[in-house]
């Protein structure tokens, strides 16, 4: 088995769910007393939510890079960034390191091009959902992606950093996302991506009809089979 850097810790809630999915995703693979071989740097998410919210990106990237130099000076043979909206940075963390990056929206395209979807919705941070980093690698897809409105995208965000980031989930929060799905369903979206790592926390396909598109469990997937790509 290869060996992974995982750089998480944004926020440690779904590098939680990275960690126990890559290793079931290993152990069902293999069989046995198998587990995934990964090397996880978890920064502080403090300093990094404050660039963000600042819009320095370079201070962002900073810190990343190194952890993610670090993660390659232990060995790991690629790179696993464990968050969707830090991969606004990940050409910086990818040329940091010197390794071969998995990024989250590749697997993501994946999925939605293979199920026939042509028209997405997108649930993630505001800059996730307000920038082009990450919408238009789906594009390049030929995907057609939809985002809420404004005040939609304000409170999708607050649910993360003020509940989700903290593995705070509330029913009212649910419900309020359920609403938003609903209107990015009336909006002609065919299905939603989960563009934020932590909001699988949160939502699950039993809530509701809209299909659903995790990017965590998806880029776990993609995780697995370059691990286990021997």
């Amino acid at each position: 088995m290869r060996l992974l850097g995982v750089l998480g810790g944004m926020s440690w809630t779904s590098t939680e769910a990275y960690y126990r999915g890559l290793n079931e995703g290993v152990a069902s693979r293999l069989g046995g007393l198998h587990s995934a071989r990964v090397l996880v740097h978890s920064v502080d998410f403090g300093p990094v939510a404050e660039a963000q919210h600042a819009g320095d990106w370079d201070a962002a990237a900073g810190i990343l890079g190194a952890a993610a130099a670090g993660l390659a000076a232990g060995g790991a043979q690629a790179l696993l960034l464990a968050t969707n909206t830090m991969h606004k940075v990940s050409g910086a963390v990818e040329a940091a390191a010197g390794l071969p990056l998995l990024h989250i929206a590749d697997p993501t395209a994946d999925a939605l091009v293979a199920d026939g979807r042509r028209r997405v919705g997108l649930l993630a941070t505001r800059f996730t959902m307000e920038e082009d980093f990450y919408v238009a690698r789906l594009r390049d897809r030929g995907l057609d992606v939809v985002v809420p409105g404004v005040g939609d995208r304000e409170l999708v965000h607050q649910v993360i950093y003020d509940e989700l980031v903290h593995d705070v989930v509330r029913a009212a929060s649910r419900e309020a996302y359920r609403a938003v799905l609903q209107r990015l369903a009336d909006d002609g979206a065919e299905a939603v991506v989960l563009g934020c790592t932590e909001i699988g926390l949160l939502l699950h396909q039993g809530d509701t009809e809209v299909p659903l598109y995790d990017t965590t469990a998806l880029h776990v997937a993609a995780g697995v089979d370059w691990l286990c790509d021997r």
